[in-house]
């Protein structure tokens, strides 16, 4: 393994999540092209944007990506300074804790005091340089004991579509002038009820997914909370490097139980209680954005002076009476005449048109395309 970049006196090693099966943003997304494979903003990719990001913490050769069969070559062909050992596609889907997992106990082998941070692929984050300064100040620590660091985004809104943070007390003295709290506890997906209730509560924070602890702390978490997954793959870390590693990749790691991190392991060390768990919640205070669905992207790229986006290479946009609208359709000129909140996305083979409200429904039409056999559409 290359010498990792240092944060302060810190060993850093970015770990970034890139699997899914390319539903959300569909018909652009597709198996072997999933939204993180993308340029939905930009020149880049949405995996290149988060490399480059993470790029004054740690150098590209230390980062490593969980993905799988279906986006690993495209991974490896987008981000070439990553060394392409470092590139692991999962045998199948196994949700984010054997992900997690799998690289603590990879890292640990040979630097157990690395400071892992876990970053999904698709985030999109306005303020880099808070970025850099709330992710340092996390890595510091979750390096300064058997730390784990979560960091929490401010609820502008009672969304059902996110996990929460319940933050407890303030914890003494903060880190480089960022405020820290204590976790208390995780909660799954709310109803809208519940999720009014967070944030009228005021101390509850939406789950960013993004996560820092040191190797040895996360594999001994996963040894005491989920004993029978980090047999599984301390037997799969023993052999990386191996001429066998990828026949027992395939053959164990399909063992594990397919559960998030969340649930395996956050949920359960909070349940320890504040004084016990080591658990604190950093602000995600850097403009986070999760783009999750066509309305989201909707929501992201619109102004104030138009609501109406057109995305992609199209020739001209002409609007009457129409508002809330998203359209992407290259090459064409596009007129909308007394709509609103209309999705409607372009492809080679594929038309969706669908409403800014439904929008996260559209992997029920991925759903019904795969059953109808058209698996040339997926």
């Amino acid at each position: 393994m290359s010498k990792t970049k240092e944060v302060g006196a810190v060993r850093f090693a970015p770990v970034i999540l890139a699997g899914g099966s390319g539903t959300r943003f569909w018909p652009r997304s597709r198996r072997a092209r999933a939204k993180q494979v993308l340029t939905l903003e930009g020149e880049r990719t949405m995996i290149q944007e988060t490399l480059a990001r993470l790029e004054p913490l740690a150098t590209a050769s230390d980062a490593w990506v969980i993905t799988n069969a279906w986006l690993h070559d495209v991974i490896v062909e987008q981000l070439p300074k990553i060394p392409e050992k470092h590139v692991l596609a999962e045998p199948c889907a196994r949700n984010t804790a054997p992900a997690c997992a799998l690289a603590a106990f990879l890292l640990e082998r040979e630097a157990p005091e690395t400071v892992l941070g876990i970053f999904p692929s698709d985030h999109v984050v306005a303020d880099k340089k808070r970025f850099t300064e709330v992710i340092a100040a996390g890595v510091k620590l979750a390096a300064a004991g058997a730390n784990i660091v979560v960091l929490g985004v401010k609820p502008t809104r009672p969304e059902t579509g996110y996990g929460y943070i319940e933050q407890g007390s303030s914890a003494e003295g903060g880190t480089d002038g960022i405020h820290v709290h204590r976790v208390k506890s995780f909660r799954e997906k709310p109803d809208m009820v519940t999720a009014e209730t967070f944030l009228k509560a005021g101390n509850f924070a939406w789950n960013s997914g993004i996560f820092l602890w040191s190797a040895k702390t996360l594999t001994a978490a996963v040894r005491e909370h989920a004993p029978e997954m980090a047999a599984i793959l301390e037997k799969i870390a023993a052999e990386y490097g191996a001429k066998d590693f990828a026949e027992v990749f395939a053959r164990e790691y399909p063992k594990c139980e397919n559960i998030s991190v969340d649930y395996a392991i956050l949920e359960q060390q909070s349940a320890k209680g504040e004084g016990r768990s080591n658990i604190y919640c950093l602000p995600a205070d850097f403009g986070w954005n999760d783009l999750g669905s066509w309305a989201s992207l909707h929501e992201h790229l619109r102004d104030a002076e138009e609501d109406n986006v057109m995305d992609g290479a199209t020739t001209g946009l002409f609007a009457i009476d129409a508002s809330g609208n998203y359209v992407y359709a290259p090459g064409k000129t596009v007129a909308l005449l007394g709509v609103e909140g209309l999705v409607v996305v372009e492809t080679p083979d594929a038309l969706l048109i669908t409403t800014q409200e439904r929008s996260q429904d559209v992997s029920k039409i991925v759903r019904a395309v795969h059953e109808s056999g058209r698996e040339d559409l997926i």
